[in-house]
């Protein structure tokens, strides 16, 4: 063979290899978008399996906010039941949370309970384990779209058809205020 034939092979085994890179380079931050998303469920189920002990405790000071527990607890089983919650479900499901938690800081005699206050410590780290997890998957979808929109990135993505990963975001409603009514 002749020398043109090892050059075009060598310049294609380059270009082969360059794409396999560049494809697995992708892969990966494909996969760290998944497990940061995989994250924020984790969290959200354990916040969730706390929520009964709070029922139960609150239960016991609020007889008459039985709706609202209700209604948390109909949450926590839609949560339990639903094996893929997109991120809007989930937030949703994260403000009414925060609505319920609002109302029971209306009550101070429950605040004094050492069950509760437990439990309430417990969820705000598990909150704030929420936030890191939050944080984290958006650090990555940023990383992974920015990733998959630089050239010569965007050529291989698209022929692989890559798509941009969705920010978790909240919603309006979820950025005002709590009124809490008594």
């Amino acid at each position: 063979m002749s020398d043109l034939v090892y050059i075009i092979l060598a310049v294609l085994l380059v270009v082969i290899l360059i794409i396999l890179g560049i494809y697995n380079k992708i892969i990966r931050a494909k996969n760290r978008v998944k497990n940061s998303k995989a994250n924020i469920e984790i969290y959200l189920k354990k916040r969730f399996d706390l929520i009964p002990n709070l029922v139960e405790t609150v239960k016991g000071y609020s007889k008459h906010e039985s709706g609202t527990l209700e209604k948390i607890v109909d949450l926590r089983n839609n949560y339990n039941s639903q094996k893929n919650m997109s991120l809007n479900e989930a937030s949703e499901i994260n403000n009414t949370l925060t609505k319920y938690l609002a109302v029971v800081e209306a009550y101070p005699e429950l605040k004094a309970n050492d069950e509760f206050m437990n439990l309430q410590q417990e969820l705000a780290r598990i909150e704030n384990e929420l936030e890191r997890a939050r944080t984290n998957y958006n650090y990555s979808v940023t990383r992974y779209n920015t990733l998959i929109e630089s050239v010569p990135n965007n050529i291989i993505a698209s022929i692989f058809a890559f798509k941009k990963a969705e920010w978790f975001e909240t919603d309006e409603e979820s950025k005002e205020n709590v009124k809490v009514e008594v």
